[in-house]
């Protein structure tokens, strides 16, 4: 079966949701025998590399701008594709399912995945978030087959435009726990001492305000992995937020055995977001066994955390009593051992590499 893939930024290595799902999801396809192509964007990708573990990268010039790249990237990538007529299109994000009814009127069978309502997000504009709005409608309206990484998602696609979408969510790789402490000694941390938090450095992330509770708490330093894809006021200003606290540390994007580092050896995993699909990160926390707090969004209150270690989204001493509680009563072991099975069990990627070639097979077979 040939896939193609539009969507995504690229990987490996590339910061986002999207992009951690496909550098996941594709190589598991492949080896279930698939031949799957990436169309990757070249400001992100080593444009050298041709190959990830099985899968094809074919990197296409496209403007890094946050409001264009993506829109001009997938048209393009789409017209590319069908050259090499593909069983399957799979577009990821409602952004790039702008493009779904091109991609059909050019013949090809569709698959979209819903990775959450992006115009929720605050870093839209009126304008945005209606393209954005019209992006979600025409993936769901033309679409051969509909994925939701969660069952919220779902729901509001069946309510909205009465499709029905197979629920496939995000999955984590096991944990990798790592005994290496170079990164902890570059930042000046403790084993076990620190909170730790990672995403992109955007608004909806809730970092402003987890930086704000963190200014409460005495005797931890906050680590926060991640960066701006497009600095901007926001991130400049988190930057001087951060930078007034000698407990805070902007590490900036780590991957690989650096974050495995600092997952490794956190005391407190703290996600306060506004707005997520099903975040990844949370995921990734919890596999490692951590103690984890997040805000009270539906997207967090679906993976299995008890709902003391929820807090109302946006407040800051809430966070910030949460955050005392659990430095407090840390993780206990058979809490922490049934957290790290349950990951394991449902948010397996060779789990959810098979409910996606299920899928594919009855689109191209109806």
């Amino acid at each position: 079966m040939k896939v193609a893939v539009l969507g995504t930024r690229g990987f490996p290595d590339v910061q986002g949701g999207i992009e951690s799902h496909c550098e996941n999801l594709y190589p598991c396809l492949s080896g279930k025998g698939c031949e799957v192509t990436v169309y990757t964007r070249k400001p992100y990708v080593d444009v050298t590399r041709d190959n990830y573990q099985g899968v094809k990268l074919v990197p296409l010039s496209c403007l890094k701008n946050k409001f264009l790249e993506s829109f001009l990237h997938t048209f393009l990538g789409i017209f590319i594709a069908k050259k090499n007529s593909p069983d399957i299109l799979h577009i990821h994000g409602i952004g790039p399912s702008l493009a779904v009814p091109v991609a059909r009127l050019l013949g090809l069978k569709v698959v979209v995945t819903n990775h959450g309502p992006d115009y929720k997000r605050k870093k839209w504009g009126k304008l945005a978030k209606l393209i954005l709005v019209l992006g979600e409608y025409l993936g769901s309206r033309f679409a051969n087959g509909i994925i939701c990484i969660s069952e919220s998602i779902g729901d509001g696609i069946r309510e909205k435009y009465g499709r029905h979408a197979v629920i496939v969510p995000n999955g984590v790789p096991m944990a990798r726990f790592s005994e290496g402490s170079d990164i902890i000694k570059k930042y000046g941390l403790t084993k076990g001492k620190y909170i730790l938090t990672v995403g992109r450095i955007v608004p909806e992330k809730g970092f402003h305000d987890l930086i704000e509770a963190f200014n409460n708490i005495d005797d931890r330093k906050l680590v926060i992995v991640g960066r701006a894809d497009h600095p901007d006021r926001y991130s400049i200003g988190l930057r001087e937020k951060a930078e007034k606290n000698k407990n805070i540390v902007l590490t900036g994007l780590l991957t690989g055995e650096p974050l495995r580092q600092l997952y490794s050896h956190a005391g407190l995993f703290v996600l306060p977001s506004y707005y997520e699909g099903l975040s990844m990160v949370l995921l990734e926390a919890m596999s490692y066994g951590l103690s984890c707090i997040t805000s009270d969004i539906s997207a967090n209150k679906n993976v299995g955390l008890d709902d003391d270690r929820l807090f109302k989204t946006g407040d800051v001493q809430a966070m910030a009593a949460k955050i005392k509680q659990f430095i407090e009563d840390p993780i206990q072991y058979e809490d922490k051992k049934a957290q790290v099975s349950m990951i394991a069990k449902e948010y397996n990627w060779g789990k959810i590499a098979n409910m996606t070639l299920d899928v594919y097979n009855k689109v191209i077979n109806t």
